[in-house]
């Protein structure tokens, strides 16, 4: 295995603006030593793909060690809200927890329930494309409006909270960002409180009252006479109100600047969600640790270690895919990991897809879009990858 030991800062504004000329660099390795992160990260698409497949890697390691024996320190006060929520994510479980909660998931997520969101989502679509006009920030018009909406309506919250809800899930997912700091780490408590708090009393209503939205239905949801505490519901409402739009926002973002960039929007779109995924994710990286001592590809790793699976670089490598770096919607096959892979491929993955596809077919059918080129700036909130705003110009 070709490695090497490199030194980048995440936030640098070259990284940030531009991080796949970095990438193409790491990838003339097989695995990267990242100084700045402490760790070992996995550019090439198959070494990631199958990292996200292979079970000696997990989201969570104290289900097989604890604190104490891998050294760590104790959790700090100040975090002991935001960390309680994590340990009952879905997203930071592994088996036997991990299988029963997505099973309970599973069951009240089904297909059939986004599929019928497709007309409403068309039709939420149309009505804010026809509201924009120039000078407009279609983040804020268009691309936060579609997921937020949808994914209220779905768990059955009342749209007038959406704004507050965006509020709390910005500040807590910025604890994923590389310029995370104290105060960071103290807003995204707070909003860990207030979120659970909401959700708590919902949850008590909801039980009181069931509906037919998904919140409803994860509360009825039973698997071979197991259910979910009122902890898991509100870890899982939580993730999927956070999930269900932090990446699609900038997903839909990313796609409507490549196809405006390329004149791409003026042609007749077909399925391009999955180009716009693999050309431009809105995450770059997840994270892995290693569960047992092991040695992968001739690169010895040890327990307790956590490895970067690089997205961002995996779905431009070109060994799988040519000619990575251009935008072209009229791919025959557009592979990527963007969604991740095996037991935590994501679980909303067939609402983000008709998200993003619907709100792209719909604002370029609707009218021709241009930016200032001037003004498209990505954010500085690696590992998400999104701009901050997108300005309409005539």
């Amino acid at each position: 295995m070709k490695t090497a030991r490199i030194s980048q800062s995440p936030t640098d504004a070259g990284f940030v603006q531009n991080p796949y000329a970095t990438y193409r660099r790491f990838r003339e390795h097989d695995a990267i030593w990242w100084e700045d992160y402490g760790m070992w990260v996995f550019p090439g698409f198959d070494d990631v793909n199958a990292i996200f497949r292979d079970r000696r890697f997990g989201r969570d390691i104290l289900h097989v060690s604890t604190r104490e024996a891998l050294g760590w320190e104790p959790v700090p006060q100040h975090l002991e809200p935001f960390y309680a929520f994590e340990a009952n994510s879905l997203l930071e479980k592994e088996p036997p927890a991990h299988t029963r909660l997505r099973a309970l998931v599973n069951r009240a997520f089904v297909s059939r329930r986004i599929e019928a969101l497709r007309p409403r989502i068309w039709d939420l679509a149309e009505r804010l494309a026809a509201d924009l006009r120039p000078g407009d920030d279609l983040i804020a018009k268009y691309c936060e409006p579609i997921p937020v909406t949808i994914i209220t309506e779905l768990l059955g919250v009342p749209a007038d909270v959406g704004p507050q809800l965006l509020d709390w899930s910005h500040r807590m997912v910025a604890m994923y960002q590389a310029r995370r700091d104290r105060q960071i780490e103290d807003e995204a408590s707070a909003a860990t409180i207030a979120f659970t708090d909401y959700i708590i009393g919902w949850i008590e209503q909801r039980r009181g009252q069931p509906g037919v939205d998904l919140l409803s239905a994860l509360i009825a949801a039973e698997e071979a006479g197991e259910r979910l505490s009122t902890d898991e519901l509100v870890a899982t409402a939580i993730l999927l109100l956070n999930a269900g739009h932090e990446a699609t926002v900038h997903a839909i973002g990313n796609g409507i600047v490549a196809l405006a960039a390329t004149g791409s929007g003026n042609q007749p779109l077909g399925p391009i969600a999955e180009e716009v995924m693999r050309y431009d994710p809105p995450l770059h990286m997840f994270t892995r640790y290693v569960l047992e001592d092991l040695n992968w590809n001739g690169l010895d790793l040890r327990m307790g270690e956590q490895v970067g699976l690089l997205i961002g670089s995996a779905n431009r490598d070109e060994r799988i895919t040519p000619n990575p770096d251009r935008f072209d919607p009229s791919r025959a096959q557009s592979r990527h990991v963007a969604l991740g892979g095996g037991i935590h491929f994501c679980v909303g993955a067939p609402l983000a897809r008709l998200e993003l596809q619907t709100a792209l077919e719909v604002l370029f059918r609707s009218r021709k879009v241009k930016f200032d080129p001037s003004t498209l700036r990505y954010r500085d909130a690696y590992h998400f990858h999104g701009f901050e705003r997108l300005i309409l110009v005539d």
